[in-house]
């Protein structure tokens, strides 16, 4: 019998922030983007909650909702260093990790001889005590009930502030413990889903599992099984302890809606320097380069195209997502977001292509940019064609 525990870092960034500023305690913020250049909140406080607040709400809205919101930006430099300590910790515990996000990770502790309560107890604890941290855990016998038991643990908290919760299933009543949930709950179950099962009188999970097999695999093909087996709170998927990058992107949008063509070629040409860095530092090329457009009615067109040969190069990259580029946008053209990213990703070959072969100069010119660039950040070099517009 397995022990899975889910390990969720309660308002990770807001956690962050407060220990940096214990003032914010008890306050009602929010980490993000400001309201005039679109922001959106990445994480609030349970004070901002309270009163509305949403992660992945507008900030102009936020604010709305809550006029004393004190609005913080982010420092994700800071958040991921915070992220690997916990890790650290979690890794001492198990080498069975996966993690899935900044501040969430699964545990397999099948091999440890307390009970995944106590082992959950004792980490939530040396979290909190070593790092100054709250977070929430669900135990049970597999990823989707884990998952839904630390989400369960977390809503139930009356506290007002961080939950702090730990919620187990014991093995043999995922079913039970499933089955007064809303479907939405399930993994996989999105609002066009959840319509559907509405349709078919299909409101919670326990709903769901009178279903069979056949019947939901008639009705919605080859999700059916798994969500007949989901509903029972069945789930055999081991923990991916390694996960390779799909892709690497990179995209902004606008304080202002932009039509200047050099502005928009300008920004291009940064973002696909971001993403070669990326690649270059992670030791990966690609193939694929995607380039991404909104404009002002949030219509988001996007173009691809499959390069001859693999490439980590800032200039091919731009070359590539240029042409794209000039076949979407229209001169005068408002542009609200633009993005860049590179997939077909694969190891690094020492003859990418003829940038990296037939130039040592441009090479070792990149190599040196990188080092700046990891030493001082984004913005410490910049091409002279990126610095016309300061003068504007």
């Amino acid at each position: 019998m397995r022990k899975i525990l889910h390990l969720d870092l309660d308002a990770f960034y807001c956690a962050v922030e407060e220990l940096r500023d214990p003032a914010l305690r008890g306050q009602p913020f929010a980490v993000g983007g400001k309201p005039e250049e679109r922001g959106v909140v990445a994480s609030c406080s349970y004070a901002a909650r309270r009163v509305g607040v949403r992660s992945a709400m507008p900030m102009a809205r936020a604010l709305r909702l809550c006029p004393t919101l004190l609005i913080i930006s982010g420092r994700h430099k800071v958040y991921s260093q915070v992220s690997q300590k916990v890790m650290e910790r979690v890794h001492a515990l198990t080498p069975l990790v996966e993690q899935i996000s900044i501040d969430e990770a699964f545990l397999d502790v099948s091999d440890l001889p307390d009970s995944g309560e106590a082992i959950a107890r004792r980490l939530q604890q040396q979290i909190r005590e070593e790092l100054g941290l709250p977070c929430s855990l669900g135990v049970a016998t597999n990823k989707l009930v884990a998952k839904i038991a630390s989400d369960v643990g977390k809503a139930a908290s009356r506290s007002g502030s961080y939950p702090n919760a730990v919620q187990v299933v014991p093995p043999g009543h995922e079913a039970e413990f499933l089955a007064p949930l809303p479907v939405m709950a399930l993994w996989g179950v999105g609002p066009k889903t959840a319509m559907r099962l509405e349709a078919l009188d299909v409101k919670t999970i326990g709903d769901l599992a009178r279903h069979s097999e056949a019947d939901l695999a008639r009705r919605f093909g080859k999700i059916g099984p798994e969500l007949a087996r989901h509903a029972r709170g069945l789930d055999d998927r081991p923990l991916v302890t390694n996960r390779e990058t799909k892709s690497i992107s990179r995209e902004i949008t606008f304080v202002r809606d932009v039509r200047d063509g050099a502005q928009l070629q300008r920004t291009l040409r940064a973002m696909s320097a971001e993403v070669g860095h990326r690649l270059r530092h992670e030791g990966l090329s690609g193939t694929t380069v995607k380039l991404k457009i909104r404009w002002p009615d949030f219509t988001t067109p996007t173009r691809q195209t499959t390069l001859s040969q693999p490439t980590d190069s800032d200039d091919e990259i731009y070359s590539a997502a240029l042409k794209l580029f000039e076949q979407i946008w229209q001169s005068g053209q408002l542009v609200r977001l633009i993005g860049v990213g590179m997939s077909g990703l694969g190891p690094r070959s020492r003859q990418l292509s003829l940038w990296e072969s037939g130039s040592d100069k441009t090479r070792r010119l990149q190599a040196v940019v990188d080092k700046l660039r990891e030493r001082f950040g984004d913005e410490a070099v910049k091409r002279g064609s990126e610095l016309e517009s300061m003068d504007e």
